[in-house]
């Protein structure tokens, strides 16, 4: 008849039966208790990333962002290298023509390296912080090459243009080691490649003007 429950021969009593699984069971002389189940849980110490983990990327310091923009300027579509570039050419054009000629082409060199210098940690911060390896509307790198084509050149709508052509023609084709220098990390791989694009336009522009094939 199997096991049955001294309840079972009493009328109008329900016998409360355990479940098996949850009972102790017996060693030889020792009680082992069962296991607890296990729990599902998603691991977030695994390098899961922010957005998976439910929590939001960490925002670049105010400074990061305007620098790496230019102001805003990396906000403009399409192309917002190209504006990177535009925007420094108008606004070195209303400055340099409050610096005395002899001392424009140092004035030049100096604010390139300032921006440099600066842009490398802001577009270092803002592409730690958006996951990318070069985000499009960090442009300071753009403005920096930019400033290295118009090293010693004279002033003039005609150059102004021609440099701004000629750096963007570089900066978009990257003939060697302009490419080579994309993979360096960080905010060094962000700017580096552009400065090396600005040194083959300012190299061409150089050679127009001394040819007269571009008069400013």
């Amino acid at each position: 008849m199997g096991q049955r429950c001294l309840c079972d021969f009493i009328a109008g009593t329900r016998c409360r039966r355990s479940n098996p699984r949850q009972q102790p069971r017996r060693s030889g002389s020792r009680i082992v208790k069962p296991a607890p189940e296990a729990t599902t849980q998603p691991d977030r110490s695994a390098g899961a990333s922010p957005a998976v983990a439910g929590v939001p990327r960490p925002r670049p310091p105010l400074w990061a962002t305007l620098v790496a923009t230019f102001f805003g300027a990396g906000r403009l579509k399409p192309g917002p290298g190209t504006w990177g570039s535009v925007a420094a050419v108008i606004l070195w054009a209303l400055v340099s023509w409050h610096i005395p000629p002899a001392n424009r082409t140092w004035a030049t060199i100096a604010v390139a390296t300032v921006v440099t210098l600066i842009g490398i940690p802001a577009a270092t911060r803002v592409s730690r912080t958006s996951g990318l390896k070069d985000p499009q509307f960090v442009v300071i790198d753009e403005v920096a090459g930019q400033l290295v084509a118009l090293i010693a050149v004279p002033l003039g709508w005609k150059t102004f243009l021609a440099g701004l052509i000629l750096f963007r023609v570089f900066d978009i084709l990257k003939p060697p080691p302009v490419r080579q220098l994309e993979p360096l990390p960080e905010g060094f791989g962000i700017v580096v490649d552009d400065l090396a694009a600005g040194l083959y336009a300012l190299a061409i522009m150089h050679l127009l003007l001394h040819f007269r094939l571009l008069i400013g």
